[in-house]
């Protein structure tokens, strides 16, 4: 998946689990950290990249890229697992509460919403061809659908002309269907 249809389905994902679970009250802070958090745990996976645009915010940030990328052990590999995932996890539980002031910004539903993001992605890229290592080191793939012939080629035409617009569609229907839940959500916003 490109970077672009990663994005949109973090954000899908973010609107639809704030709709059905949506927090009691939130600062507008916290809304906008969790929305930038979000789109940075799409991102995530893919920091096993030079050209990841993560690292593009970073000064000597393809510097930095290039020796992560060994670190990651290449492309979909561990950053594309359930151990990266608890890596993630385990990194951004560890600095959001010491980046973030709690009085003004909730860590833990920034926290929740880069793992929406994270696993988002993984989400996602089980649907292309190559499927993700979700066990590795073991170099087993998983994909949906599991028969590869049927999965999606990166940025083709498939994802642009129908995971693209299916993702919009389904935002749309989800926000109407759940448009009590999140205008009260937005009027918690304080």
């Amino acid at each position: 998946m490109t970077g672009r249809t990663h994005d949109a389905i973090a954000f899908a994902s973010l609107v639809t689990v704030a709709g059905l679970y949506p927090p009691n009250s939130i600062t507008i802070g916290t809304f906008f950290a969790c929305v930038v958090g979000n789109i940075i745990g799409a991102a995530l996976p893919d920091m096993d990249q030079e050209s990841n645009k993560l690292w593009d915010l970073l000064p000597a940030g393809d510097t930095i890229g290039s020796i992560f990328r060994r670190v990651f052990l290449g492309h979909r590999t561990l950053s594309h697992s359930l151990i990266g995932v608890f890596i993630f996890y385990k990194i951004f539980e560890w600095v959001l509460p010491r980046v973030f002031n709690s009085s003004f910004v909730d860590p833990q539903l920034v926290l929740f919403s880069v793992m929406i993001g994270t696993i988002s992605h993984l989400a996602g890229d089980a649907l292309t061809k190559d499927g993700i290592p979700l066990l590795f080191p073991f170099p087993v793939k998983f994909g949906f659908p599991p028969i590869r012939a049927f999965r999606i080629t990166t940025d083709s035409w498939m994802e642009k002309y129908v995971v693209m617009p299916s993702v919009f569609l389904y935002l749309v229907w989800f926000l109407q269907s759940q448009k009590d839940n999140l205008l009260t959500l937005l009027k918690n916003v304080s």
